[in-house]
């Protein structure tokens, strides 16, 4: 039986975004080329630019495709969760070349032309809502306001992120974010709510593998 055509679409348009990642991780933006991109993804130029008009619309999906998959499960202690969001994101970046070529194209500078905004703005605003319902359940010290303790909480994590990459590649990321955490939280959280959160470096990986069992157990 033939493929349908709208799930062939789906998936060619998944190859060229992977190929593109790739490109984008390896070159950077400003050097990733569109002939790199179609020679990796194994398409034609009609293909890739049905899906997208140019090499911004390229970056542009890769950047939004960096967190489609970020599914944290929902906890009853938002911290948890805030934490949660935050290790995931980590153990993704070292595993999936799509968060990586994402986050590349996030900080890269030298990306003219090119909105790199989104990423920040939606970790923004996902880290808001988590602090805004913390706070409303008695989690946070009185003193926190929540879009602004969002902006450290995001900006540093995107200096965790830079700082890992430039000197090792990431290996060693999941142990500066569970460091980041242990310094930040404590002048947000109440020490009570705390105490029981997890902020291992372990914590990305598990919650990973759990999410990989879900479908099984559907």
């Amino acid at each position: 039986m033939p493929e349908p055509k709208q799930d062939r679409a789906v998936r060619t348009r998944q190859a060229i975004l992977v190929a593109a990642a790739k490109v984008f991780e390896e070159h950077g933006y400003k050097a990733a080329t569109i002939s790199e991109i179609l020679a990796s993804a194994k398409v034609t130029k009609g293909a890739l630019y049905f899906h997208f008009a140019s090499k911004e619309e390229l970056a542009a999906g890769v950047l939004s495709g960096q967190d489609q998959q970020l599914i944290v499960p929902s906890h009853a202690c938002k911290t948890q969760e805030l934490v949660d969001t935050a290790m995931l994101h980590a153990y993704r970046l070292q595993s999936d070349p799509m968060v990586r070529a994402g986050v590349r194209l996030t900080l890269d500078q030298r990306a003219a032309g090119l909105d790199r905004t989104g990423p920040f703005l939606r970790w923004g605003e996902v880290a808001v809502g988590l602090l805004t319902t913390a706070q409303a359940q008695g989690e946070l010290l009185p003193h926190v306001v929540p879009a602004e303790t969002a902006e450290v909480f995001v900006g540093s994590f995107a200096g965790v992120q830079a700082m890992s990459q430039a000197v090792c590649e990431y290996q060693d990321l999941l142990g500066r974010v569970s460091a980041l955490l242990r310094h930040i939280l404590p002048s947000v959280v109440l020490s009570s709510v705390l105490a029981s959160v997890d902020l291992s470096e372990q914590r990305g990986e598990t919650l990973s593998l759990e999410a990989c069992r879900e479908p099984a157990l559907a």
